[in-house]
């Protein structure tokens, strides 16, 4: 059985370049092949009825040979396949998760506005794709305010370490075994820490009213402990299958974004679940969470989609 590529989405920008060292290092670890794809855009309103105008010839493409000379004398590379398409890249570039097991591109591309922090092709991805899809911040993000991390257990609070890790939500009462699996792959796959955060809202209010919002008198070290314990539940079976993963649960109080978004700051990678479908809403969605790490996250960010029973 061959192997599945990674697939680095490149159009000549520098965030697509950074997206394609990415891609490459990320495809030597996996003992993959890297696929690094362009998609010339041909104008929408001059071709309505045509999805793809047939395959460029890629020995012509002058991205893709802008990205020749960028790997050529890059050492240990993986086997690489150059591969153009004409069409529109918010539609072909989510189509081509069906055929790899990651999916690379820069936070921005050529065209849209300068302003923007995530542009349609990296949104349209990580929305649509089969695949995880890693999506590599422009450099200057700052990442937002710093919160303390706690770690409830039996040992009690504990700093998290800072630098070389990798980062996961885990939401307690809905669990995404495909995204806690994907963390500790690339945690052993980096020979890097994990670092788990559950987030649990604080202060617990409850509706007394209509637009009318009360605390509950509830006791938040329980609550902390509650949501340590838990977390640790569902990280057991995978801790067996990665022993050499060390990785640590941080049951914090706020919001799990922000909370991520910070974590972020000096970590390897973040990784977030993709929104599941709901039975009132079955188009598929990023999340109010998913979508603000990828707007606002310093680090790499994967988002990952469940798997199709899931879905």
């Amino acid at each position: 059985m061959s192997t599945l590529p990674v697939i680095a989405a490149v159009d000549g920008s520098d965030d697509s370049l950074r997206a394609l060292d990415w891609a490459l290092d990320t495809a030597r670890r996996r003992g993959a092949p890297l696929r690094v794809v362009h998609v010339r855009q041909y104008a929408v309103w001059a071709q309505p009825d045509v999805l793809v105008a047939g395959p460029p010839d890629p020995e012509a493409d002058s991205v893709l040979d802008q990205v020749r000379g960028h790997v050529a004398a890059m050492p240990e590379r993986p086997d690489i396949e150059y591969v153009g398409l004409e069409g529109a890249p918010t539609a072909l570039l989510p189509e081509l998760g069906s055929t790899a097991q990651l999916l690379v591109l820069g936070s921005r591309g050529r065209g849209g506005f300068a302003s923007l922090l995530l542009g349609s092709n990296g949104m349209a991805a990580a929305r649509d794709a089969e695949c995880p899809v890693v999506v590599i911040p422009r450099p200057g993000r700052d990442g937002g305010t710093t919160h303390a991390f706690r770690a409830v257990g039996e040992q009690g609070d504990a700093p998290a370490e800072p630098g070389h890790r990798v980062v996961v939500g885990l939401q307690v009462d809905s669990p995404d075994e495909a995204t806690l699996d994907f963390a500790f792959t690339e945690a052993a796959l980096r020979d890097a820490p994990l670092q788990v955060i559950a987030a649990y809202a604080w202060p617990a209010q409850s509706w007394a009213a209509p637009s009318e919002l009360m605390p509950l008198m509830v006791d938040q070290d329980a609550v902390e402990r509650d949501t340590w314990t838990l977390a640790e539940g569902f990280l057991a079976p995978h801790r067996e299958n990665h022993p050499d993963v060390r990785a640590e649960a941080y049951a914090m109080a706020g919001d799990a974004a922000g909370l991520l978004v910070d974590a972020s700051r000096d970590a390897d990678l973040v990784v977030v679940g993709r929104h599941r479908r709901r039975l009132l809403a079955p188009a598929r969605m990023l999340g109010s969470v998913t979508h603000a790490v990828l707007l606002h996250a310093v680090s790499p960010i994967a988002v990952v989609p469940p798997t199709p029973a899931e879905e």
